[in-house]
């Protein structure tokens, strides 16, 4: 189940990136008292009463050459596309604009929820500052301070009122669940058709051109698939098709529903930074990951070209080491046959549980054939593992002191509890704490 989505939406200047840090906790978005100086769009994660949720930072939009209300446009635009309520925020030291009526006469005629928040009341004194802002129509504005916290709580509460409701009647139906995640433009439609054998969703050479967003079923040799939402960008027009970073969002969405990752690239146009920041998600998520390399037919080939991209492939994103690589081409269908096995091998990884004796036997090599180093005189013991979870696996190494033990340490069990059970494709987890006497 995706976690709900907050879109902030305002006029430059009005505290929309303070309000951003506040709610996720930390300073992720760039602060300073000029008008327009966020230059990203920002993502985050939120947290209040036992709610999660993302949050966008709509302030980094930009449009050249374009007037302010175009601008303003696209942000309403966006957060009424992607967000499941949208905090719209005004400057309650300014006051009500002509701006800010024109933007909320586009989100009143939208089917999102709207929370009206206004900025800058610094103090009780400000208070009756708020009335003015009844006349947007948006109901009862919530007086808040980026600055200093206050009213933030009240400001949330009403926001996540507003979150659909949560399912919590999901099952496992053995199905394998799998999203394409991936820049605009490597592919990820003309996969799909490939992998359904059928035209479903639109294909273009236009990045961002993807409508629909779907979730499909099929079986293919006895084993039941689910293509989770597949769509890129799925709004018209050159402001989505020049805003590359709204594919984030859209990753993280489907990321969060399904069990392995196609993180697809483009061959032709090699490894991108954005490619880095869209994988990492997946990482964050615990998901188990294939790299597709798509429109290698498109690719001049020399002597070893396969091998020298898998190098760089594995110097960019050594962080998904695990991942095994598949090259083929959606257009032709070239090697498109090698994927559901690969598939169907890293999920069963996701879900692979270790018996216990074994994994302590493996441990216990590892410790044996290099001990752990000491720390002041005082060395690292390990006295047992344990698998606590699956998808993706977590263990729990239970020792005397867990401050000793060493990143470098956790990463070298880690690679022999790889070595031993292979786990390709999967994230495992390695957690340790103090073994209490109640411990067995």
């Amino acid at each position: 189940m995706s976690k709900p989505t907050v879109a902030i939406v305002g006029r430059p200047n009005v505290g929309k990136s303070t309000i951003f840090n506040r709610i996720v906790g930390s300073r992720a978005a760039i602060v300073e008292d000029m008008p327009g100086v966020t230059r990203d769009r920002l993502y985050g994660n939120g947290t209040w009463l036992n709610y999660e949720f993302h949050v966008i930072d709509t302030g980094g939009i930009e449009i050249s050459d374009e007037p302010l209300l175009t601008e303003m446009r696209a942000q309403a635009e966006i957060a009424m596309d992607e967000s499941d309520v949208i905090l719209f925020l005004v400057d309650g030291k300014t006051g009500l604009t002509d701006a800010d009526e024109q933007v909320a006469d586009l989100l009143r005629r939208s089917k999102k929820p709207v929370v009206l928040g206004v900025n800058k009341i610094d103090n009780y004194t400000r208070r009756n500052e708020i009335y003015e802002f009844y006349s947007l129509g948006l109901g009862d504005p919530q007086g808040v301070s980026g600055a200093h916290g206050t009213g933030l709580g009240d400001l949330l509460d009403k926001v996540v009122a507003n979150f659909p409701p949560q399912d919590d009647d999901e099952t496992d139906d053995g199905a394998i669940r799998f999203a394409l995640i991936g820049r605009p433009n490597v592919g990820k439609s003309s996969l799909v058709n490939q992998i359904l054998g059928r035209e479903r969703v639109i294909v273009s050479d236009i990045a961002g051109t993807t409508r629909d967003a779907i979730d499909t079923p099929f079986s293919r040799d006895g084993q039941d698939y689910i293509i989770v939402d597949t769509a890129g960008i799925r709004r018209r027009g050159k402001v989505y098709e020049k805003t590359e970073k709204y594919s984030v969002l859209r990753a993280q969405r489907s990321i969060e529903e399904a069990d392995v990752i196609l993180f697809l690239i483009n061959g032709a146009e090699g490894i991108l930074e954005q490619d880095k920041k869209i994988a990492g998600y997946a990482l964050e998520a615990g998901r188990a990951i294939v790299i597709v390399v798509n429109k290698w037919d498109a690719v001049q080939k020399e002597t070893r070209t396969m091998d020298q991209f898998t190098k760089k492939i594995r110097e960019n994103f050594q962080f998904i080491s695990y991942a095994p690589i598949v090259y083929l081409s959606a257009l032709t269908g070239s090697r498109t046959n090698q994927l559901l096995p690969v598939i169907q091998q890293v999920a069963e990884n996701h879900s692979l549980r270790i018996q216990t004796s074994l994994l302590n036997d493996c441990i216990m090599d590892a410790v044996a054939m290099t001990p752990p180093p000491s720390d002041k005189g005082k060395r690292l013991k390990i006295f047992y593992v344990t698998q606590v979870a699956v998808k993706p696996p977590a263990f729990v190494l239970f020792v005397n002191d867990p401050e000793l033990m060493h990143f470098s340490y956790v990463r070298y069990l880690e690679n022999r509890i790889r070595e031993t059970f292979g786990f390709i494709g999967t994230p495992i987890k390695l957690i340790t704490r103090k073994k209490n006497n109640n411990d067995q």
